[in-house]
């Protein structure tokens, strides 16, 4: 058992997904498609900015993204599988023995103090020796339950933690991922969904910037932050932070 981060990976993605993106939207207006899978480059990435300014974003859709996410928690899955338009394979807990689960670990808790029946006790200490409890009570129900594979993983993991570490595969469409992104990199997402969703856009930056080069929260593409009285209050600072040709994180 150990603490783990997030690593996310670029698995597959459409080849040449500027030149499908392109050839896609030009499709609507062609006289002739003879030649219309044969898009230059630089053509395509031009007319998919002007796509973009438009709002004429069904061609994105023609374009998709299949990340392998490793080393996230059930907490943070349990966000991402919100976002309906995308296609999901997640390690499972009935059929994969969980005895020796690694886990995440909320930064939030270091420096703190728990006040424990002993006395005060380190509160990063406390949420390990917790794992490790639970990973020992998991093992004893899997036990008494017959270690019998499947059927008895299925029932010992109802006391597995959120905490416990997941992976997952996720593909996206051009389209989703850009509303994925203006939803989880805003600074009030929850901050694990929020860093596997900036690890994800420098992936894609890298393999379609015409579409994603400036992506970022909704705020970025609106001009104001849209949450009211629950702004972070640093619109302008993230303004900068996800400009086209930033590297953002």
């Amino acid at each position: 058992m150990s603490q783990v981060e997030p690593q996310v990976k670029l698995a597959r993605s459409t080849h040449s997904s500027e030149a499908a993106i392109a050839a896609a939207a030009k499709l609507c207006y062609a006289d002739d498609t003879q030649n219309i899978l044969d898009q230059n480059t630089d053509d395509s990435k031009t007319f998919i900015r002007k796509l973009l300014k438009m709002g004429h974003l069904s061609p994105i859709e023609h374009a998709s993204f299949t990340f392998l996410i490793e080393g996230i928690s059930r907490a943070m899955t349990h966000q991402l599988v919100r976002h309906r338009v995308a296609s999901y394979s997640q390690r499972s807990q009935r059929y994969v023995a969980h005895d020796e689960f690694d886990y995440v670990v909320p930064p939030s808790i270091e420096g703190k103090t728990v006040q424990d029946e002993s006395g005060p006790v380190d509160a990063a200490e406390y949420y390990h020796q917790t794992m490790q409890i639970i990973a020992q009570r998991y093992g004893r129900l899997n036990d008494a339950l017959g270690r019998s594979g499947e059927q008895s993983n299925q029932d010992a993991r109802y006391v597995l933690p959120n905490a416990c570490e997941t992976k997952i595969f996720v593909t996206m469409n051009g389209r989703e991922l850009l509303h994925f992104f203006e939803e989880r990199l805003c600074l009030r997402a929850q901050w694990e969904i929020r860093g596997v969703a900036s690890q994800m856009l420098q992936l894609v930056k890298q393999n379609c910037p015409a579409v994603f080069d400036g992506s970022g929260p909704k705020c970025t593409r609106l001009g104001y932050c849209p949450e009211g009285k629950l702004t972070c209050g640093k619109f302008n600072q993230i303004k900068q932070q996800y400009a086209p040709g930033k590297c953002s994180g």
